[in-house]
């Protein structure tokens, strides 16, 4: 890692971890960085004293293990998990978001809940390598022997136009803005509702993540993101990419 560490415990150059997982971060072909979560990340960096940002694509797999192997400095956004918690550092959440499926429009109506993929034995869910949708998906009785597992969301959502797999699960949100860009009018993406015994559940929350190490770095950016979120500027920002008022009243108050 060539980034250096100043006075302060912070850092004079911060590289950034992204995905291809539009509507939180991606790369146009010309290289730039896009996203809600790019566009956040950028202004909250720049406000926390830090002079460059350089941006990493990488698989969701990479994210935690090359953050600990110090191959990078911060996370794009990804859910808040106990295991999650041991091995990095969250900041304070950046969005909260539910899951949902990418389908075929002949699958519509099929699906409404992961627990609907785990009664139907001859439904197949793919899931990407790392995310919590697989968890969650097990969790609602859906078995190993029917989760298909892929590097990328893309890759998923390719399995479903082939007719591999039944639906690929990632966040509501995420499905929306891949299959505009994909231009797909062959698939759908479906709002899963999250059914309790106790109720309904919470949306679950995500954040940058960093080092566990880096105390003071959290520290400040925990300090620019509490002015940040929910200010005009952000829910400007992440109106562009499909978020609403009410996505971001939802973000936990801390």
């Amino acid at each position: 890692m060539s980034a250096s560490e100043v006075g302060s415990g912070l850092l004079d150059r911060v590289v950034l971890a992204i995905l291809d997982e539009p509507p939180f971060c991606w790369l146009e072909p010309d290289g730039t960085a896009m996203g809600c979560d790019v566009e956040v990340a950028m202004i909250v960096l720049r406000r926390a004293g830090i002079p460059s940002v350089a941006v990493q694509p990488v698989t969701f797999a990479e994210l935690i293990p090359g953050l600990v192997a110090g191959r990078w400095h911060l996370n794009t956004g990804m859910f808040i998990t106990d295991a999650r918690s041991r091995q990095v550092r969250f900041t304070r959440p950046i969005w909260a978001v539910p899951d949902g499926l990418i389908v075929r429009g002949d699958n519509v109506g099929r699906f409404a809940t992961y627990r609907d993929l785990g009664v139907d034995s001859n439904a197949r869910l793919g899931v990407v390598v790392g995310q919590v949708q697989g968890d969650s998906a097990r969790q609602a009785g859906v078995p190993d022997e029917r989760l298909v597992s892929f590097a990328t969301q893309d890759d998923a959502v390719q399995a479903v136009r082939r007719g591999e797999i039944d639906a690929a699960a990632s966040t509501a949100i995420g499905n929306r803005a891949l299959i505009a860009r994909m231009d797909a009018a062959d698939l759908v993406a479906v709002d899963l509702s999250t059914p309790t015994d106790s109720g309904r559940q919470p949306v679950p929350v995500g954040a940058f993540s960093l080092s566990l190490e880096k105390a003071a770095f959290a520290a400040a950016l925990d300090s620019q993101l509490a002015v940040f979120l929910g200010s005009p500027q952000h829910r400007a920002i992440v109106t562009r990419y499909g978020f609403t008022d009410h996505d971001v009243d939802a973000l936990p108050v801390m």
